[in-house]
């Protein structure tokens, strides 16, 4: 299984104290979303393409982490796919899922490195939004304690809305993780970029580790890459599909390029 690494490299996943603000900003992790290796597989119900072997190929090329996503109609991550993840790994795994009996009690066994906690539709293609936290407060902090005492890292996927950020730090999340679709959609609209790093200031006074994802690819990366007190980018659909012309390794390659170039002084 995963376990959450304890060297004092500043680039693993570090465990905040909550209502404290880390003392220095950290570097910035890659986490490569798998799933649509498995949308792929599951137009056919086959065993090809192997999420798990792209995984290996992806951490190979240098991410710094997998994520997965189990929906609760299995559209494309499937249980087994899950827990051979869990088993096989060298870097952390992060769980997406509805905080939902059935999934708590997968992340209990497999105690993955960090369940981040998403809203979930079955009628949606995607992840259309952020968690709502404050409709959610029962669930939701049941879900972290849950997570807690299983020594697993919480995070939830929230809008960059300075309410939402409050209410996730209030319920004592590791980490959240801001919803980058609207920037995606409109990269070049200041307030939006705007948004996510004031988002992540505000986080980050409260003690909540910061990260991002959704929609994010090589072409608009950059800006976001660049906010000081972002520490994990998950980026998935934009990487596969790139992989279709360049290959997974070269395309995880690229996107990490950007994300550095991004980081420099």
């Amino acid at each position: 299984m995963n376990d959450v690494p304890e060297a004092a490299d500043p680039n693993v996943i570090h465990r905040h104290t909550p209502g404290k603000a880390p003392e220095r900003a950290p570097l910035l992790r890659l986490f490569v979303n798998i799933d649509h290796v498995a949308t792929v597989r599951q137009a056919r119900r086959g065993l090809a393409p192997d999420p798990v072997a792209a995984a290996q190929l992806c951490e190979q090329a240098g991410a710094d982490g997998i994520t997965a996503h189990l929906r609760e109609d299995r559209r494309h991550i499937q249980d087994a796919d899950l827990i051979r993840l869990a088993e096989t790994l060298v870097t952390p795994l992060n769980f997406e899922c509805a905080a939902t009996p059935e999934m708590l009690a997968l992340a209990e066994r497999l105690r993955p490195v960090e369940v981040t906690l998403v809203p979930e539709r079955r009628e949606e293609v995607t992840t259309e939004g952020g968690l709502a936290v404050r409709q959610n407060v029962t669930v939701l902090a049941e879900a972290i304690t849950r997570l807690r005492a299983a020594g697993v890292r919480s995070s939830l996927f929230i809008d960059a809305d300075p309410d939402a950020i409050h209410a996730a730090a209030e319920l004592g999340a590791d980490a959240i993780e801001l919803h980058t679709g609207p920037y995606a959609h409109a990269p070049h609209d200041p307030q939006r970029l705007a948004a996510l790093r004031h988002g992540t200031e505000l986080g980050r006074s409260l003690g909540l580790a910061v990260h991002a994802g959704h929609g994010l690819s090589v072409s608009n990366v950059g800006p976001v890459a660049a906010i000081p007190g972002i520490e994990e980018l998950n980026i998935g659909h934009s990487i596969i599909s790139r992989a279709l012309f360049v290959g997974l390794a070269e395309a995880v390659r690229e996107v990490r390029s950007v994300m550095q170039s991004a980081r420099l002084p």
